[in-house]
């Protein structure tokens, strides 16, 4: 410990749900570390009394340094888009690998080890019903696919130290750069809606995430489970849509567009990413997600083992970011 205070280490701290749960932690007083790579842009975390450990993730002595003391890590941090499996593997499995032996090596006594994996590492709803815990894992994307194998690598360590795993799915609010486009569209004058079957999902603000991520880590009733944490609610995108027109205080043209349409989209945009060394934001595997009928899950069992609620409604949650999205001068 530092001065008697807690100590955090945070990965993807300086991204959008990281900086929120830094944000948490020191609330809570403790001391936070954040492991971040020498080209991340650190806005979130200027000004903030955090510790700026620049190694990333693949600096197996640095990670052993920095880990040996720590009360707590949260890895956050994570790869969403790639050219290839080798890409998603590399960022969202060999990464975790890394923290896994470097805790198993010279801490295993740590309080808490929390890894935020996805909904996607579980797959859609298929039936219509949401997916639980024990819902068998189905993930349709390559990004899925890492999750998943991020997730089955940690329960091989659940035996040595304290785990426990996080699944959130949709999640907007204040910093974020995703569903931002989607308001950034309706400032624009159009509610794009995909396909022309009702498409259902839960949608969490970042804040009631990061509680719940918090939650999970203090609770003995976590060590060795895996949660969804989500909206208790769930959605439709006409419901998104008219708490987005209450927000702006104006109506926008609704735009349904055809699956086709969206895979063609993602192909094009995969097409020109090759002569890119970038990944497309936009590509296949995005485009199999959107057309989903049901991106669902249930939030019952955090609720019952973890104490956790949704506390910022779909309308306030909107507004909130909205008005931050306005303040920052994005909208």
């Amino acid at each position: 410990m530092i001065q008697n205070k807690i100590v955090s280490v945070v990965t993807g701290g300086s991204g959008f749900v990281g900086s929120h749960l830094v944000d948490l932690l020191l609330e809570k007083g403790h001391h936070v570390k954040c492991l971040v790579r020498k080209t991340s842009n650190l806005r979130w975390l200027e000004g903030k009394p955090v510790e700026i450990i620049d190694c990333g993730l693949y600096d197996k002595e640095a990670l052993k340094l920095n880990l040996k003391d720590c009360d707590y890590l949260f890895h956050v941090a994570g790869i969403v888009k790639a050219k290839d499996w080798e890409g998603y593997y590399r960022g969202n499995v060999e990464t975790t690998k890394n923290l896994l032996e470097a805790v198993n090596e010279v801490n295993k006594s740590i309080k808490r080890m929390i890894i935020v994996s996805s909904l996607t590492a579980c797959g859609p709803s298929l039936d219509g019903n949401p997916v639980t815990e024990l819902t068998e894992p189905h993930p349709i994307t390559r990004y899925g696919k890492s999750k998943y194998e991020e997730e089955k690598l940690a329960k091989t360590y659940m035996g040595s130290f304290p785990i426990t795993i996080i699944m959130p799915h949709a999640v907007y609010g204040e910093r974020d750069t995703e569903i931002y486009q989607f308001f950034k569209t309706y400032k624009g004058g159009l509610l794009p809606l995909i396909g022309f079957n009702q498409k259902k999902l839960n949608l969490i603000h970042v804040k009631d995430l990061v509680n719940g991520i918090y939650l999970a880590s203090v609770s003995d009733k976590a060590i060795g489970q895996k949660y969804f944490i989500a909206s208790e609610e769930i959605y439709d995108w006409p419901t998104i849509g008219r708490a987005i027109s209450k927000a702006f205080g104006r109506k926008a043209l609704t735009v349904r567009l055809p699956h086709l349409i969206v895979y063609t989209v993602a192909l094009f945009a995969e097409f020109f990413s090759l002569f890119s060394k970038n990944a497309a934001t936009f590509n296949l595997e995005k485009a199999k997600d959107w057309v989903q009928k049901n991106w669902t899950c249930s939030v019952e069992k955090a609720k019952n083992e973890i104490g956790f609620r949704q506390t910022v409604s779909l309308e306030e949650g909107i507004k909130r970011s909205i008005d931050w999205y306005r303040e920052m001068k994005w909208l």
